[in-house]
């Protein structure tokens, strides 16, 4: 995981200049990632693996089973795939990576200029830097990887402390309460002190 977030983050930023230069040590990344991305990515492949073969049975016992349906079938369990599975989220230092099946998108977290939370069916967190870049996702990824979490707090506090943050102040202190009500409740249960 830690070397295909390397590669998202060379498609982004292009190769370090420490690596690039000859006699120089070569930079390496040190990624925190989403812990909980695999075993959604699993599911997600379950789900169309599931579909497929379920349509693939029901063709088969109606006996109107042809090889040109079996590809329509394929397709709607790859597509559902690729619906399903989350972006890849991970960061470095300053630096938040979502890495989707399309493309790759990046925001600066010590140049954060807003941050939104859009409620709805699936809750989203869209964070967006001074340069353009913008990052959309699931603020349950920071809930359960707190490290990824850190790093973002850490950056929204050195946006707002060089003033760049504009707007999304109120969103992150939500979200920060509500880990650390989470983090709180899993220490009782843990302690038995419920």
């Amino acid at each position: 995981m830690a070397r295909r977030m390397t590669r998202c983050a060379r498609r982004t930023f292009g190769t370090p200049a420490a690596s690039r230069a000859p006699g120089i040590i070569r930079t390496t990344y040190l990624w925190t990632h989403d812990r909980t991305w695999a075993g959604d990515a699993r599911s997600a492949a379950a789900c169309g693996a599931l579909l497929f073969g379920l349509l693939l049975a029901l063709d088969a016992a109606t006996g109107r089973l042809v090889p040109w349906r079996a590809l329509l079938w394929l397709g709607l369990g790859v597509l559902l795939f690729a619906a399903l599975t989350p972006p890849r989220v991970a960061a470095h230092d300053t630096t938040l990576v979502s890495c989707g099946p399309i493309r790759v998108r990046s925001v600066r977290l010590d140049r954060l200029v807003a941050v939104r939370r859009c409620d709805g069916i699936a809750p989203r967190l869209a964070l967006r830097d001074a340069s353009g870049g913008e990052v959309v996702l699931d603020p349950e990824v920071l809930l359960v990887n707190p490290p990824l979490w850190r790093l973002v707090a850490q950056g929204a506090r050195t946006s707002a402390a060089d003033g760049s943050l504009l707007c999304g102040a109120t969103a992150l202190r939500r979200l920060a309460e509500r880990i650390d009500r989470d983090t709180a409740e899993g220490v009782f249960k843990a302690s038995g002190l419920e």
